[in-house]
């Protein structure tokens, strides 16, 4: 056989972009133009007259000394429309040319935008040109329909011990990491994104301090995650609307890969600076104010973005949202809302942080809705037998603290106080560790499963199993009256 033939093969015709897609995207082209003029402007919103545009399109005002900035519109007041600035305005006045560009906001995507870091409108700021085989996106789909989903039946590999035994993530799945501020959100972060074994990485930072992008880079995703990966960027010192496109972008990057095929891991950081953003633009727009000053707009922009990810036919989106829980309150609007609409939540202890329990994961405050699906019935088994001491030594913590408890008097206290030392090194891990899931989950169930027993061997059938220690070095003792 030659090596022509051989080639023929083997070769594999390529994913195809959904026709679809395209199809929509020249029915919403603009064919014509629009202008109008600015009115007056308010805060960070523009009135502007003599022109009129649907909701979400991009305009480019054009102020007198020749600059050009977008703008989004975001309401009317009355027949004219409000725009919310995608970017700084510089010099504006009253009269100045306002054009409609595009009903949405569009972007181009593909393969090569891997390594690369891009702002919200997809151009990048890594000062590099873009690549030319990118394919044109719509920055804002519809979500897939319900039936169009197939069930999450495989997990993902994030690399962390603590999520892949106790807290098992399936490909398609969507999890909230709930922290206050400085807990280790973003470390964790780039945990998930060096650890994980999904095809492609989609990052948004969103609202962060622009000093931070560059460590994260450097320090939290490393060059083995940085190239397989895209970073959408708004700092928080861009406007609220761009903040707010930013994980729209991210999310339509996330689209475009799964479309093609691959399992793709979304991480966005944060959804609470998208729901601020939104609150700053909703409020412009003249909503009411509700709950904690957020208007309604919020709470229906949540599920819209929320449920883009997930699986489909095709391939699927794992998606983190971090949730920056204000004063440590698990309970406040954002964090509450989202609770709901997710598959799962891993809420970072600032107390566990104190003692540099690293990543700080409180596993007993933590769930994934799918684990029982996603792993063996051993497995899970494990899981719960770990999960129980964990359970038992907190509820009895303040006895055992002060010596007030006398071992002997529960078997399944006795038994936690002797797995709380094992269980905590295994669930500690460095920030440049990574596990795979079949040695985390060999390492947990040799630390939980009782040895085996001698049937030869006298044995009191009332007392307790006994439970397997590991034996750390240094580990305190047991206190005793």
């Amino acid at each position: 056989m030659t090596d022509l033939a051989t080639k023929l093969i083997d070769f594999e015709p390529p994913i195809l972009p959904d026709p679809s897609g395209n199809r929509r995207l020249i029915q919403q082209a603009v064919t014509y133009e629009v202008r109008g003029r600015v009115s007056a402007v308010a805060g960070e919103s523009v009135e502007i007259e003599g022109m009129t545009a649907p909701i979400g399109s991009i305009c480019e005002l054009k102020s007198q000394d020749g600059v050009i900035s977008r703008s989004r519109v975001i309401g009317f007041r009355g027949v004219r429309p409000i725009l919310a600035p995608l970017e700084r305005l510089n010099a504006l006045a009253a009269g100045d040319t306002v054009r409609l560009v595009d009903t949405t906001l569009k972007l181009r995507v593909g393969p090569s935008l891997c390594g690369r870091v891009i702002d919200a409108f997809g151009r990048p700021v890594d000062g590099k040109p873009l690549p030319k085989d990118l394919m044109m996106v719509d920055a804002e789909k519809e979500p897939p329909e319900s039936l169009e989903r197939p069930s999450i039946d495989k997990p993902l590999q994030t690399g962390i011990r603590a999520i892949d035994t106790m807290l098992t993530c399936g490909q398609g799945q969507r999890l909230g990491i709930f922290a206050g501020s400085g807990v280790g959100k973003s470390t964790l972060l780039g945990m998930l994104a060096r650890g994980s074994n999904a095809d492609r990485i989609v990052i948004g930072m969103v609202g962060e301090r622009g000093r931070e992008v560059q460590e994260f880079l450097d320090r939290a995703l490393g060059e083995a995650g940085f190239a397989r990966s895209v970073v959408v960027v708004a700092t928080s010192d861009r406007p609220a609307a761009q903040r707010v496109s930013a994980a729209w972008t991210a999310t339509a990057i996330a689209e475009a890969y799964r479309d093609q095929g691959e399992n793709v891991l979304l991480l966005l950081d944060s959804v609470t600076r998208f729901a601020m953003a939104q609150r700053e633009l909703g409020l412009a727009a003249g909503e009411p104010p509700t709950t904690r000053g957020y208007p309604p707009s919020v709470f229906n922009l949540l599920p819209r973005l929320v449920e883009r990810a997930g699986r489909t036919k095709r391939g699927s989106i794992t998606a983190f949202y971090t949730v920056l829980v204000e004063g440590d309150d698990h309970n406040e609007p954002i964090a509450d809302t989202l609770r709901g609409l997710l598959d799962g939540h891993l809420v970072l202890s600032r107390d566990l942080a104190a003692k540099a329990h690293w990543p700080p994961i409180d596993i007993l405050q933590s769930l994934s809705r799918l684990q029982p699906h996603l792993v063996s019935r051993e497995s899970l088994q494990v899981a719960t037998i770990a999960r129980q001491h964990l359970s038992e030594y907190h509820r009895h913590a303040d006895l055992i603290s002060i010596g007030a408890y006398r071992q002997g008097s529960d078997p399944r206290v006795d038994a936690a106080i002797a797995m709380r030392e094992p269980l905590n090194m295994f669930l500690r891990q460095e920030a440049s560790q990574i596990t795979t899931v079949e040695h985390s989950n060999r390492m947990l169930a040799q630390l939980v499963s009782p040895p085996a027993v001698n049937p030869q061997a006298n044995v009191d059938n009332s007392a307790p199993p006994p439970v397997a220690v590991n034996k750390v070095e240094g580990s305190p003792g047991i206190a005793t009256n």
